[in-house]
């Protein structure tokens, strides 16, 4: 798969005057896109899930400062309105660094006017793709150094991190996805990724649309699978990275990363420096998104849990940089674990 011939798993395209976003809550059922031309409709996308993944969030926040100017202009707002408007995109998911910092990136221009919000934003995608397979490139040749064997790879994955998550390829799954090119995957085993089930249905959706060989387990399989000797690597994406090299992602990460330490085999975060936070020092401060309970208590609109009980249903998790194996950036490879730490070398 290459970007100029997957034009339809390129999950956030400017049209000229909104955004057209593929629905990733259709997914795998129906591949249909939205048109977002306001503020509100993009606020709700993101906190939906409509558009996820760090990078794709990002990409569409700083889309999402030329649709406050459009709107502005079309409704006659005054500048703090335009301010307030921006904020609510900054803010609406924040656990995920790349959010913030994209709006942040490309609200600066907004005083020059349309045309330099969105050359920046569109500098914001086509870095995001580079730098998604310089990762994917590094990564497959780190990974294939460290484990030396001489067969293909045995991967296990969580979560959704593909063209889906990102400006159009992929972290963790474009290291995947390299790996794949080069005839070098046996197996990938994709977690399901409760409770919205990214794995089952985006993740496993294009493995199959790049015809890479893959079974789809339950988040609780994962740990056994790993300590039986069925995984070579295990290799996720992430949401914010701490100075320190702790890294929030999906909710589920940090068990995979216990259990890949106890076997003894290379647990990689793959992710752009954009979600690199330098300012944050350590886990201990990120903020856990609480999503809404129903998520936990329900299914298909369903209640599956007795009436009196109340759902505890975080986001994500915080994995210690001292059970990663393994950053893969677009800068190249720090293992962290053996003190090579963000804070050090990405300034």
């Amino acid at each position: 798969m290459t970007d100029e011939t997957s034009q339809d798993l390129r999950a956030v395209e400017w049209t000229g005057e909104g955004l057209s976003l593929i629905d990733q809550t259709a997914l795998p059922h129906r591949l249909d896109r939205i048109a977002v031309r306001e503020v509100d409709q993009l606020v709700d996308a993101i906190v939906r899930l409509v558009v996820r993944g760090a990078p794709a969030i990002g990409a569409a926040g700083a889309y999402g400062v030329a649709i406050a100017l459009l709107q502005g202009e079309r409704e006659g707002w005054n500048r703090d309105q335009l301010l307030a408007a921006v904020a609510r995109i900054r803010e609406a998911r924040p656990t995920a660094v790349n959010l913030a910092v994209c709006v942040d990136r490309v609200a600066r221009f907004a005083d020059q006017g349309l045309a330099a919000v969105l050359a920046e934003a569109d500098a914001v995608v086509r870095e995001d793709l580079r730098a998604n397979h310089d990762m994917g490139v590094h990564g497959a040749d780190w990974l294939l150094k460290r484990t030396a064997l001489d067969r293909p790879l045995r991967i296990l994955t969580h979560c959704n991190t593909g063209a889906l998550a990102t400006a159009g390829w992929g972290t963790a799954l474009g290291v995947i996805r390299e790996l794949h090119s080069r005839g070098l995957v046996e197996l990938v085993h994709a977690d399901e990724t409760r409770p919205l089930l990214q794995g089952s249905r985006l993740t496993a959706w294009e493995l199959a649309h790049d015809g890479i060989p893959h079974v789809i387990q339950a988040d609780a399989a994962a740990a056994g699978t790993i300590l039986r000797g069925e995984i070579d690597a295990a290799i996720v994406g992430a949401d914010r990275i701490a100075a320190n090299g702790d890294t929030a992602n999906k909710v589920g990460t940090v068990g995979i990363a216990l259990a890949c330490a106890h076997a003894g085999i290379p647990f990689i975060v793959a992710a752009p420096t954009t979600t690199v936070d330098l300012a944050t020092a350590t886990g201990d401060a990120i903020h856990i998104e609480m999503r809404d309970e129903a998520e936990i208590l329900n299914w298909s609109g369903l209640r599956t849990a007795p009436a009196a009980s109340r759902g505890h249903n975080p986001a994500f998790d915080v994995t210690p940089g001292t059970l990663v194996t393994a950053l893969v950036t677009e800068r190249g490879v720090l293992e962290v674990s053996a003190g090579e730490l963000p804070g050090d070398r990405l300034r």
